[in-house]
């Protein structure tokens, strides 16, 4: 796998033409319908071709599809639908029951082959990654090695993915939209405006619905009239990111590609609920088992929290996140239950429905690094509270997870399958894939 090929016929391709001399090449490598297509990878004979779906509670018929095939997606399922409406509008269709010990596999998997071509890796989720390039030219051409990436994915993996490239973060993930599944699409500054400025707003990414709603009541609807829309009148309107939305806009973007070689800066975890769930004691239940786990993780991490952020979604899937910096660094699950159900007590209450909740561990800290303040009583006892919580650990590490659980822990809803590494999981926990040197 050493340079670019070249037959008897053909001089060779000098790559260095290929890359900019001052500048960055980045590609987005984006896994398309990664659940589905996982399953059907492993299982082929049961879900190639099929139309496919997975869900929380397909048991249930009240779970909420996560992602859908390509094929389903044809017959008019999209994620976000619940089970039996989807199961109205596509009879046959096949609900799967999520397995994301399988997911994560599969994630560390096709990291690894990303890896392999430059260590400048930043993955934004478990099933997409940003790639810089930029020093890869031993390996040819960035379309030659986003075709290779891509190749050796479906090839040893069994998944299709799509691969922008691009000078920067924001355009390769404009670029591996353009073209799915299996696509590769080149987004340069100078296609900006032939490729973007037709679009709607919404589009863009990093722009949400409610942006786009409030662009379009000052006659903005349409990339290109962002890319030209008066600088002041947005910072006006949007304040510094009105500065952010012309540049995005216009296809400028510096924020570099971060290799996540370093400690993680946040642990976090979310649960999608079968249900909407409105009783205090079932939502402080999410919460003690979501604390649980985010706990554990921080400790298997050497890492304290000294920030906590709770993530709720509303049955009409708005998200909101509510966060605080905590007065002591914590390991303790405890403290961080407390924390999360006062945050949520305060900006949420009593008696409203929410359909998903999560916790996200914020501003981590090596835990030999940190230098607790304690006043008599906790110094007192903080050292037996650590001893047993290490016990309990120990315990859970050689037994399993549900060794050691509370009474409130209880329950049947999705957060108490927390400790089944299995079928726990969320597109956004990326602590697996620090093993990836």
């Amino acid at each position: 796998m050493g340079g670019v090929k070249s037959s008897d016929s053909n001089p060779p391709v000098d790559v260095s033409e290929y890359y900019p001399a001052a500048g960055r090449v980045i590609l987005h490598v984006d896994m398309n319908a990664f659940y589905c297509s996982v399953h059907e990878a492993e299982e082929p004979e049961l879900y190639k071709g099929r139309a496919t779906a997975v869900a929380g509670s397909s048991e249930l018929r009240k779970g909420v599809i996560v992602t859908c095939s390509y094929t389903a997606r044809s017959r008019g399922i999209s994620t976000g639908m619940v089970v039996h409406q989807a199961m109205k509008k596509c009879p046959d269709l096949i609900v799967i029951r999520p397995d994301f010990h399988l997911y994560r596999q599969y994630s560390r998997a096709f990291m690894q082959i990303a890896y392999s071509y430059t260590p400048q890796l930043e993955a934004t989720s478990i099933d997409e990654c940003y790639l810089d390039i930029t020093g890869s030219k031993q390996f040819g051409t960035p379309v030659e090695i986003a075709e290779e990436i891509q190749r050796r994915i479906r090839d040893e993996l069994g998944l299709p993915c799509s691969i922008g490239i691009a000078p920067n973060k924001l355009l390769a993930k404009m670029a591996s939209d353009l073209k799915k599944p299996n696509g590769i699409s080149i987004l340069r500054m100078r296609d900006v405006p032939r490729i973007l400025w037709d679009r709607p707003c919404n589009e863009m990414f990093g722009i949400g619905r409610k942006t786009a709603e409030k662009l379009k009541k000052i006659g903005i609807d349409t990339i290109g009239q962002l890319a030209k829309s008066d600088e002041k009148m947005l910072t006006d309107l949007f304040g510094i990111n009105g500065t952010w939305l012309k540049n995005s806009a216009n296809g400028i973007h510096h924020s570099p590609v971060v290799a996540e070689r370093e400690a993680n800066k946040s642990i976090g975890h979310t649960t999608t609920l079968p249900a909407d769930v409105s009783e205090i004691h079932d939502i402080h239940r999410v919460f003690l088992n979501i604390s649980d786990q985010v706990a554990r993780r921080l400790r298997k991490h050497e890492m304290l929290s000294q920030g906590i952020q709770i993530t709720i979604r509303t049955p009409d899937m708005k998200t909101i996140t509510r966060s605080r910096m905590m007065g002591i660094p914590t390991e303790d699950a405890a403290v961080i239950y407390r924390e999360a159900c006062q945050l949520f007590a305060k900006h949420w209450g009593n008696g409203k429905p929410v359909r998903m909740l999560g916790i996200t561990l914020q501003s981590l800290i090596p835990r030999e690094e940190s230098a607790v303040q304690m006043d008599l009583f906790e110094y007192e006892q903080k050292p037996k509270k650590e001893s047993l919580i290490r016990i309990m650990d120990e315990l859970r590490d050689k037994f399993g997870e549900n060794a050691v659980v509370t009474a409130g822990m209880l329950g049947d809803d999705p957060s108490t399958l927390l400790r089944n590494h299995k079928v726990r999981g969320t597109s956004l926990q990326k602590d697996n894939l620090q093993s990836l040197d």
